[in-house]
């Protein structure tokens, strides 16, 4: 087994093990609409065994970032169409990261008067860009009440139907990096004294009963995954000792019949808790370099590697990893920026 052996997730076969990590990249329009410059992004990197996108908003609440996609109208839905269309016609596979920022947001982003909502009523700690007033703190989220919360998981399983009809192969949860549903694992973002809070049996229940929502809404599990980044210290998460919770999240979804579970690595060793106590595919990302992924899925300890910032950098990260030809470095200053540059200008071999 190396990079390039086969793969199948769920109800999708893949050519290679090689996935392109979910990476913001800033250049949606004010409504959240991806521009043609995002087909011509997603469509040079097709050659990738799997692409899962940049994080896309659920619905008007769940937006807080400045110039970020959603899937919640016809205008991002047919814009979506265009991209999916661009990866199948190069045999590529994609899935859509669904995405709720919870407390992550800021007004000057947002199309919405109302406040961000979360578990509970705690102001993130950090800050974000906003075009209009450059940086900013996050803004003071209000606790969502036990009676909303239904109604937040089932805009996951509406906004995957609609990623459906948009041509994406799959839909993977944002269950990461401090966003709503990362937020309900987290004890500290987390403090409801409900069916949602408190124990580690219910501050797993979001995220489960999100992920029924959106295999309801698929029609499969095999085209649903999640990602999980136990350990990771952003946008105002500090959880110690989360292994264990991560185990029993991870035991709780293994009946599902997910496609897989992405992890990212965050330095204190959850990815090799977790794929003993999850039985389906596993996804790890988190700064592999060629000799290290090889091994990695040589000693089974995951089944497919996850690469982000090379991918930015490296259209043809594929072939450069098959020639073992030199990478080129990505510019971090052009990460969010808007335009082409730093998105679609990177060279070929």
């Amino acid at each position: 087994m190396n990079l390039f052996t086969p793969l199948t997730l769920g109800s999708v076969s893949l050519r290679n093990r090689i996935v392109m990590a979910p990476m913001t990249r800033s250049r949606a329009d004010t409504k959240g609409v991806p521009s043609s410059l995002t087909t011509e992004y997603y469509g040079a990197r097709a050659d990738a065994g799997l692409i899962i996108t940049e994080g896309t908003g659920t619905s008007e609440m769940g937006m807080g970032y400045a110039r970020t996609p959603g899937i919640y109208n016809d205008e991002q839905i047919a814009a979506w169409k265009l991209v999916t269309d661009a990866v199948h016609a190069k045999g590529g596979k994609i899935f859509i990261q669904l995405m709720h920022v919870g407390r992550i947001a800021h007004s000057a982003n947002r199309n919405i008067a109302e406040a961000p909502i979360a578990p509970s009523a705690i102001r993130a700690e950090g800050m974000m860009w906003t075009d209009a007033q450059g940086m900013q703190p996050n803004d003071m989220p209000r606790a969502l009440e036990l009676a909303e919360i239904s109604s937040v998981i089932a805009e996951f399983g509406e906004a995957t139907e609609r990623a459906l009809r948009a041509g994406f192969d799959g839909v993977e949860l944002h269950a990461a990096s401090g966003y709503l549903p990362n937020q309900f694992l987290s004890p500290g973002a987390n403090q409801r004294t409900d069916i949602y809070g408190g124990s580690i049996e219910n501050r797993n229940r979001f995220v489960i009963e999100t992920l029924q929502a959106m295999i309801a809404a698929a029609g499969s599990a095999g085209k649903i995954g999640i990602k999980v980044s136990p350990g990771m210290k952003f946008n105002g998460l500090d959880d110690q000792d989360c292994i264990p919770a991560y185990e029993a999240l991870a035991q709780a979804i293994s009946p599902l019949g997910l496609a897989y579970l992405h992890v990212m690595r965050t330095g204190i060793g959850a990815e090799v808790a977790l794929r003993k106590a999850y039985t389906g595919k596993l996804l790890v990302g988190g700064g592999f370099l060629r000799e290290e992924s090889e091994k990695t899925l040589v000693e089974g300890r995951a089944d497919a590697i996850v690469f982000g910032t090379p991918f930015i950098a490296n259209p043809d990260l594929v072939t450069r990893l098959e020639l073992d030809a030199p990478l080129q470095k990505a510019d971090p200053a052009t990460f969010y920026s808007p335009g082409p540059q730093g998105y679609i200008d990177y060279p070929v071999l």
